[in-house]
């Protein structure tokens, strides 16, 4: 099985949902994604795995979601996608991917369902 998580290794669910796969001994690809971001057309296609919209997947609470307004409500989802290929500290994690499916690790067990 084919599985890659979107990990940033300081954050606690992240961390724990990478513990999870490896408890489970399953072989998968890490990405670092604030350090190996992922392209627009790559989360264009997460978004659309996960069936949500660009707004949904991003972390309202961090400071470049403020600092670039955002919350305004006329942004397109284009401008939202790039908005978090520019910052990506802003997109929810961790996020991983099997053959079985996607789901984002919050809560990490989140992710058994697709193991």
């Amino acid at each position: 099985m084919s599985v890659k998580i979107y990990h940033n290794p300081r954050c606690t669910k992240s961390r724990l949902t990478l513990g999870i796969l490896e408890e489970k001994d399953i072989d998968f690809e890490v990405i670092k994604y604030l350090e190996d971001t992922p392209s627009v057309e790559e989360l264009k296609g997460l978004l659309e795995e996960l069936a949500m919209d660009p707004r949904s997947l991003m972390r309202t609470f961090e400071a470049p979601y403020k600092e670039n307004n955002l919350d305004d409500e006329s942004l397109s989802e284009a401008q939202l996608i790039q908005a978090m290929v520019d910052n990506p500290i802003l997109i929810e994690r961790p996020i991983v991917k099997t053959d079985k499916g996607i789901a984002i690790g919050r809560p990490p067990e989140n992710i058994l369902a697709i193991l």
